[in-house]
């Protein structure tokens, strides 16, 4: 392997690479990222900047801080509270407006809380008594309410024998593909929340301040637990760990101060929440269960004395789902009998290897999220017409893998395409080739720069969008009469970036018979979120798998492709396409930096300042992306920040939802917020989300910058971010720029060795091992 163009050759290190299962924790265990800020990536690679001082995931992934502090909440206890419910109250303010439409943003959170409804709702259903009758519907229920009502006196039997038969309701023709069961209309955006009221918030708060917690906990505290909030926290101290930011250490003195010596460390309620807040944890990672082994663990650091037990109890109040995978059926329910055994007194395959039993522990969001998520894949590929006819389409196709993606998908329901930046076009070929049969074909992107480039890939505008405003309805088709998106064909573009929960809300809005193409780069970065479902889709080979042939052209191009593939190849770049800036510590990768963007880009390749885009390991650090923001705001668009940190003309970032990170500019702010430019699309931010949803964007994480690109990019290597590099890291940020590539390189063989040695780390979730256990007929051989 040979270095880049300006770098030493050398031999790689020996680091190991990241545990990928292990608990979260604060001393020795690995933490989700460096990131404390609000619009950053979350779970995916480890964005780790200085391990002496760790910063905590972000909101858009779900993030909490890492300390709550006692004077009040920090900023990353401000930012983690844009997750795990406390994005209510950013939709309460637009509830409070007479504005008649939600934002994308509300609409798409609404939709998921939807799901999850639901699907509480039917979990509730199962788990509770039936009454007598209660499965009855239609004339069965009419006449035992009859029966009923006689009985009881309310009316007399004459009073039936004149009523006439109830209209039947016109029936809707099952699809002509498959018998299916009935399915329940996909999830309409529900009203944004009502803000929390004050008799909930003074009850918190006056909680919080008797148990000597910062009383600027007590929004996020009655987000996170509802309106009882104050009463919950009096009797059960430690659902103050359902708080985003708040670790157990603090959750302990809170409850010392509530419960006096009434508290101990193998108390019910206190292993029950930590159980809780270490699966939480695992879920900024990316994980959406956690090996049973691993949470006994966290829970003997934190002092419990029978983690089984504690793991057990958790089970059994429902704070965890417990999982069994590989290994036979239970002995219970395929036993041996006695009688049964051969001449030798062994049983029938006693010897025979068997596959190794794996208990995982999940929250019940994620396991239904991929239960839900699995049962509608398999319903796209049974439901789909199977013989259509895209022969002409597939001729007239502009290159053999756009005729390969084109011919395959007309015979299934669900296909995974991969391939770079150029096999974008691909898919922009299918939708054009659908739409010419007179399908109706969309294709949904993560970022609106995406949705830009679709859109000029395809040459109609109104074919892209983005998936957030697909699923609110801004963007796109809309819906049918029966709640499902009026589309026929489907490609989701960026499709590494869909979180588990995300991706059962879109699929659930698919009707049968619905064509869903499955598009990306299988080796950037994965979601913000808990999952990795595109790669448990390839892993599972459910369906066909198309792989495009189209290589990356350029330097850059051919730089990436090398990466992907575990090597960092020295590139000709006659053009300076790939340029190489050495460091030797952080105040010069600093300094070096701003050069680029201020002066050098711009004057080599007549790029101006504000389509550069710097990349950075993390937030943190002496070069991190606060500090490149604030020296690259003195520089290029100096001001006193006097709208809550920030100036007419500075670049932003605004997370509106967990995972999506907007770029944007500022115009101005007034009363009723700070008023963003994101992509052309006017943006009004409310003052009180200001501080926890947006931040300069001059400088972002490789996870932000997933799904977009930028005429240049300048990548940040500086020395402390060595550990927080892996092929996949490396591979994202240096695709991010289309012309031109600048490295500030400090980190010596560490780059090298992260590209070659340090794949993706490993995410735990269970969507695979349920797509192979699903009878699909079009699952790749």
């Amino acid at each position: 392997m040979t270095a880049l163009p300006g770098e030493t050759p050398g031999t790689g290190g020996t680091d190991t690479p990241q545990d990928a299962v292990s608990p979260p924790d604060e001393a020795g265990a690995q933490e989700p990222t460096a990131d404390a800020d609000p619009a950053s990536d979350g779970a995916g690679a480890a964005e780790v900047v200085d391990p002496a001082s760790t910063e905590a995931a972000e909101p858009d992934a779900g993030a909490e801080a890492e300390a709550a502090s006692a004077e009040g909440t920090t900023e990353a206890e401000a930012a983690s509270a844009d997750t795990e419910g406390a994005s209510a109250d950013a939709a309460s303010a637009d509830a409070a407006s007479p504005a008649p439409e939600l934002s994308e943003a509300q609409a798409e959170l609404a939709a998921q809380r939807e799901l999850r409804e639901r699907i509480e709702q039917r979990k509730a259903a199962k788990a509770a008594p039936i009454a007598a009758g209660a499965g009855l519907s239609g004339t069965a229920a009419d006449l035992l309410a009859a029966v009923r009502a006689v009985e009881s006196g309310e009316k007399t039997g004459s009073a039936f024998f004149a009523s006439p038969a109830p209209a039947q309701a016109p029936r809707r023709p099952a699809p002509a593909a498959a018998q299916q069961p009935p399915r329940t209309p996909a999830p309409q955006a529900a009203p944004a929340p009502q803000s929390a009221s004050p008799e909930a918030l003074d009850a918190a708060r006056a909680v919080l301040v008797e148990g000597g917690a910062p009383e600027a906990l007590a929004r996020p505290a009655v987000g996170a637990l509802g309106e009882q909030a104050g009463e919950l926290l009096r009797t059960d101290p430690w659902q103050l760990l359902a708080v985003p930011g708040v670790r157990p250490e603090q959750a302990d003195g809170f409850a010392r101060a509530l419960l006096g010596a009434d508290c101990g460390p193998d108390d019910g309620r206190r292993t029950a929440a930590l159980v809780g807040w270490v699966l939480e944890r695992a879920a900024l990672q990316g994980h959406t269960a956690l090996d049973a082994e691993a949470v006994r663990a966290a829970l003997a650091e934190r002092a419990v004395s029978d983690p089984d037990a504690a793991v057990l109890d958790a089970v059994e109040e429902g704070v965890a789902l417990l999982f069994r995978e590989g290994g036979d059926e239970e002995p219970d329910e395929v036993g041996t009998d006695a009688d049964e055994t051969d001449e030798g007194g062994l049983a029938p395959d006693a010897d025979a290897p068997r596959e190794p039993v794996r208990i995982l522990l999940g929250l019940d969001r994620y396991a239904l999220a991929e239960e839900s998520l699995a049962d509608g894949l398999a319903r796209l590929v049974n439901t789909c017409e199977k013989a259509a006819d895209w022969a002409e389409a597939t001729a007239a196709a502009p290159s053999p893998s756009a005729a390969e993606l084109i011919r395959t998908t007309a015979a299934a329901g669900l296909v995974a395409h991969s391939g770079g930046e150029a096999a974008r076009a691909e898919p922009a070929a299918l939708i054009a080739a659908a739409r010419g049969l007179g399908l109706r074909a969309f294709g949904a992107a993560h970022s609106e720069d995406g949705r830009r480039r679709l859109s000029a890939a395809t040459g109609d505008p109104d074919t892209a969008v983005t998936l957030a405003g697909l699923l609110s309805g801004a963007q796109g088709p809309g819906r049918d009469e029966d709640g499902a998106l009026a589309l026929d064909l489907l490609v989701v573009l960026d499709a590494p970036q869909l979180d588990v929960e995300g991706a059962a809300v879109l699929v659930e809005a698919l009707a049968d018979g619905a064509r869903l193409v499955l598009s990306g780069d299988p080796g950037v970065l994965g979601s913000a979120g808990a999952g990795r479902v595109f790669a448990d889709v390839l892993a599972a080979r459910t369906c066909p798998q198309v792989v495009s042939r189209t290589p990356d052209p350029g330097p850059i191009g051919e730089l990436v492709s090398g990466i992907g593939i575990g090597e960092l190849n020295q590139v000709d770049a006659p053009g300076k396409e790939v340029v190489i800036v050495p460091v030797r510590d952080a105040g010069e990768a600093v300094h070096r930096t701003v050069q680029l963007v201020a002066d050098s880009v711009p004057r080599a390749f007549s790029i101006p300042a504000d389509e550069t885009q710097v990349i950075t390991v993390g937030h943190g650090g002496a070069a991190g992306t606060r500090v490149l923001n604030e020296a690259l705001k003195q520089r290029l668009n100096p001001g006193p920040g006097r709208f809550g940190g920030f100036d007419p003309g500075d670049r932003v970032v605004h997370v509106p939802a967990p995972g999506r990170a907007v770029p944007g500019v500022v115009r101005s702010a007034d009363a009723e917020g700070l008023h963003l430019d994101c992509g052309g699309v006017p943006v009004v931010v409310p003052q009180e989300r200001v501080e926890s949803s947006v931040r300069h964007g001059w400088a972002l994480s490789a996870h932000q910058a997933a799904g977009m690109r930028w005429p240049a990019a300048v990548v940040v290597l500086p020395g402390d971010a060595a550990q927080g590099l892996s092929r996949p890291w490396v591979y994202t940020a240096f695709g991010r720029g289309e012309r031109h590539l600048s490295v500030v390189h400090g980190v010596d063989q560490a780059l090298p060795h992260a590209v070659a040695q340090v794949p993706a780390q490993e995410r735990t979730t269970r969507l695979r091992p349920l797509l192979e256990a699903l009878p699909t007929p079009d699952a790749a051989s």
